[in-house]
């Protein structure tokens, strides 16, 4: 592939009080050796300073910044619109916790164009020990869940394939063809944090595109979030009943609506023999949210 006929690609980075990571995140990008990117910073109102001093330490990036943290599918659609305006050919949605290998945009690229029925792809993701972190995914419609594909004796196996086909694709490193938004659109802005990637892979899939992992593209995750605190299940729950409840055949339906009510019940009684416990009434309120707004 001649450097002149490089698809065009738009980073779309969602940065909210990132101070930690968001400049070495920055730095990895532009030492990617791909020659036809421009980066989107869309900050979601930081209040660390993290967005004045990428502002400040990267002149060829194009800055976007929200008066409020509008969430995750939001914050990102104002830089996909965006690009999207700018005759993108691709967008690469990337978490700010994220440090890119110099080939890896070029290698996803090079699959990305030969493989016309894929529309969404993710490299290898790895975490802070170089374990891996995400290698595809599944919907467990039974289960509600979005499970990762984490086992290290797979990366022999990955190694080997050039594109790997999957249900789900994660937001953390998330590469869209143009092609996908014009059919199914931008993300869904119901969900003010997780599931909207889960959302996203589900429309794809439905109007026809493959999900794939590029394994010989790698990134590694340095889980800025990963900590488990109360907000954090609090919207993992909530996300995740509007994303099963809303995409679920009829059939699964009537066991969501038969878990629900076990898991309510469930949850009150956890509560009431666990006065120290923190988490459970984050998961009553969610659902409690839930049922009011659904």
């Amino acid at each position: 592939m001649k450097e002149n006929i490089w698809p065009k690609v738009y980073i779309i980075i969602l940065n909210y009080n990132g101070k930690k990571v968001l400049n070495n995140c920055l730095k990895s990008v532009f030492r990617l050796d791909y020659p036809n990117f421009e980066v989107v910073v869309v900050d979601n109102a930081s209040n660390d300073g993290s967005f004045e001093k990428a502002k400040m330490n990267f002149s060829k990036v194009h800055f976007i910044q929200s008066s409020q943290n509008i969430g995750f599918a939001r914050g990102n659609n104002l830089g996909i619109r965006w690009a999207l305006e700018k005759m993108a050919d691709y967008v690469w949605l990337l978490n700010n916790d994220t440090l890119i290998k110099r080939n890896t945009l070029k290698e996803m690229i090079k699959i990305a164009e030969k493989e016309k029925k894929y529309g969404v792809f993710s490299p290898l993701i790895k975490d802070k020990n170089n374990k891996i972190w995400f290698s595809g995914g599944k919907i467990n419609w039974w289960k509600m869940k979005v499970e990762h594909n984490q086992e290290n004796h797979l990366e022999n196996i990955l190694s080997q394939k050039k594109i790997i086909s999957t249900e789900f694709i994660t937001g953390c490193a998330m590469l869209i063809k143009k092609e996908v938004f014009r059919k199914i659109g931008i993300l869904n802005e119901n969900y003010f944090l997780y599931y909207e990637d889960a959302d996203f892979s589900w429309k794809a899939q439905k109007a026809g595109f493959l999900l794939g992992i590029i394994p010989n593209s790698q990134i590694q995750h340095l889980e800025q979030s990963n900590e488990i605190n109360e907000q954090k299940i609090y919207w993992l729950v909530k996300s995740g009943l509007y994303f099963f409840f809303q995409n679920a055949s009829w059939y699964h339906k009537i066991y969501l609506k038969m878990y629900f009510e076990l898991r309510k019940w469930y949850n009150s009684r956890k509560i009431r023999n666990n006065s120290s416990d923190k988490i459970t009434p984050k998961i009553i309120q969610a659902f409690n949210d839930f049922s009011r707004n659904n």
